[in-house]
């Protein structure tokens, strides 16, 4: 059976509170499939998600491993799977398990601090560890000892920033937006401010696999709350290096659409040896670090690249059954609710109803009270195949809580909120002719908080109206939607083709602007680029706009693209792939 689901997944995304607000957050993955079961640890979750098949997860309670320590690693050494998260200013500690679920982790170690940690054994059985956070160290690695976990022989360093010939490493690029908020204060807000004082990129989050023989040792940069946060990879021969930049890096990029970030992830191969990576998707509008989970089928091609399919990224991904080529999976189904109407019970000044129809999550409709509903007209009578509700942050407060219940990171004094009592309760309902209503799906009952629920519909209703109400809210805050996404397939036909492409790359060699005729009957385009005309790994979708600026370039580095365009009946494919 095929597995089905839509970026951001629908995880427990659980609620922070501190510097003045509450919202959700789960970011810097690590995904492990052990002993029949796939994991996923995420920063600031109290606990981790487990699931059979990717899809459907649960999520399990543990205040006590390390809950405020951000990006927790997860590797399967021997019959245990090993746990560690990030500390400065003391020694970190590793710990171990034979079943996650039974809460029983053993001390192993406290080898010494390190913040982004990543445990590796090699097929061989050695042990190696890889770290390193910041805008002025390396990615560092080390020899473990299998046994005690204690270093053998001196530390490596193994990546260093290259943002002088990476476009993608920059943290000052071209047309850099606004970030959300950055509230710290006092000495939190000093220390943060030293760390940034370079106004250099980030290097973080290190991963490492072993395919074919030779150590993939990915990285994230520049910066978590940036749309173009991504992850890329060097390769080496041995598992300390030296490594070797790969020049489609980065891997893993998506600077556009309903969401974008895809950074600070890890790969695993699936139980039909699929490689699969899940990164960090950013929204950054209530804190900077507001953030979600993306999960993009990956492969390695014939040369040894390794890359993502993040065509479409944020659209229903289908994954087939058994073994599958990510560069072959092509989306099967388009946005119907794309700026269409819409009119809901109230909304609040500077979030009208429109702004759950633009395709950014950084911007949502807001009512005015909790028990408030939503309608959305589809303009003419559908058969959807699937609905993404995508449940907004507006205005919660921070609760004030005990200093003890707070985290003890000197940056950061947040509050993790993992009451059973904060539910996402709703219904969505459909109509033909606004007057009778039937129900699509009743989540009125529902006792977890889920605020990106996706509802596959299977064609079965024919409607032309949708209408969401919410029954109950964490906090009883206001209703908030940054998106109602109605995908399925258009009645009309596909766009026309893109004609007369122009890429102009910048002197820096960094950049590149590609401009194109508008076609009318689009409502967006993807732009497809990569190092070779048969590589097009990399792309940028838009919407509405006939101009891109690709800040993703590697100096000395030939690039191939096309332009496809497409709307609610499908994607008109690009014929002609042109060099940069």
């Amino acid at each position: 059976m095929s597995k089905e689901y839509c970026n951001p997944i629908d995880l427990e995304y659980k609620f922070q509170h501190y510097a003045g607000n509450g919202h959700r957050e789960a970011a810097d993955p690590t995904m492990v499939l052990f002993k029949g079961t796939y994991y996923l640890f995420t920063s600031m979750t109290a606990g981790f998600h487990y699931s059979d098949d990717m899809v459907h997860w649960k999520w399990h309670e543990n205040r006590d491993l390390d809950m405020y320590r951000y990006a927790p690693d997860v590797r399967q050494v021997g019959d245990h799977l090993y746990f560690c998260a990030s500390t400065r200013n003391k020694p970190s500690t590793i710990w171990r398990t034979k079943d996650p679920l039974s809460d029983e982790f053993e001390k192993v170690s406290e080898p010494f601090p390190f913040w982004d940690p990543d445990l590796f054994e090699d097929e061989d059985g050695r042990v190696y560890f890889y770290w390193g956070c910041g805008n002025v160290e390396p990615i560092w690695g080390i020899e473990l000892d299998r046994e005690t976990m204690m270093p053998i022989g001196e530390k490596v360093a193994v990546i260093d920033h290259g943002e002088d010939v990476h476009g993608w490493e920059r943290f000052n690029y071209p047309g850099k937006e606004l970030t959300g908020k950055s509230n710290r204060k006092g000495l939190a807000g000093l220390v943060m401010k030293w760390l940034n004082r370079k106004g250099r990129p980030y290097m973080e989050g290190a991963f490492m696999n072993k395919w074919n023989g030779r150590y993939y040792l990915q990285y994230a940069a520049p910066g978590t709350e940036m749309p173009v946060y991504g992850d890329g990879y060097y390769v080496s021969d041995k598992p300390l290096g030296p490594f070797s930049f790969r020049t489609n890096t980065p891997f893993s990029f998506k600077p556009s659409g309903f969401i974008t970030g895809a950074g600070h992830g890890s790969s695993i191969d699936d139980r039909d040896g699929n490689i699969i990576h899940v990164s960090t998707m950013r929204i950054s509008k209530n804190q900077n670090f507001e953030r979600r989970i993306g999960i993009f089928p990956a492969g390695l091609d014939e040369d040894g690249l390794l890359y993502c399919n993040q065509n479409f990224a944020d659209y229903p991904i289908v994954l087939p059954d058994g073994k599958y080529d990510a560069k072959d999976l092509k989306p099967e189904y388009f946005l119907l609710s794309y700026k269409k109407k819409a009119e809901a019970s109230s909304f609040k000044e500077g979030h009208p109803v429109e702004l759950a129809l633009d395709e950014d999550i950084r911007t949502w409709w807001a009512a005015k009270e909790t028990k408030a509903w939503y309608l959305l007209d589809l303009g003419d009578t559908y058969r959807p195949h699937s609905v993404q509700i995508n449940f907004a942050e507006e205005g919660v407060k921070e609760l004030k809580v005990d200093k003890a219940l707070r985290s003890d990171i000197m940056t950061n004094t947040r509050y993790i909120d993992s009451s059973k009592e904060l539910k996402t309760r709703f219904v969505l309902e459909g109509s033909l002719d606004k007057e009778n209503w039937f129900m699509i799906h009743d989540a009125s009952q529902r006792e977890d908080d889920r605020s990106h629920p996706y509802i596959i519909l299977d064609e079965k209703y024919e409607v032309r109206y949708l209408r969401v109400t919410a029954l109950q809210l964490p906090y009883d805050e206001v209703f908030a939607l940054s998106g109602l996404r109605v995908f399925g397939k258009g009645k009309g036909q596909t766009p026309s083709k893109v004609q007369n492409m122009k890429a102009e790359r910048l002197e820096n060699g960094l950049d590149c602007r590609i401009r194109f005729d508008e076609v009318k009957d689009a409502q967006g385009y993807n732009i497809r680029y990569g190092i070779a005309e048969d590589k097009l790994y990399s792309s940028y979708l838009v919407y509405e706009k006939n101009e891109v600026l690709l800040t993703s370039l590697n100096k000395g580095q030939a690039y191939y693209y096309t332009v496809d365009s497409f709307n609610e009946n499908g994607i008109t494919y690009g014929d002609t792939v042109s060099k940069i």
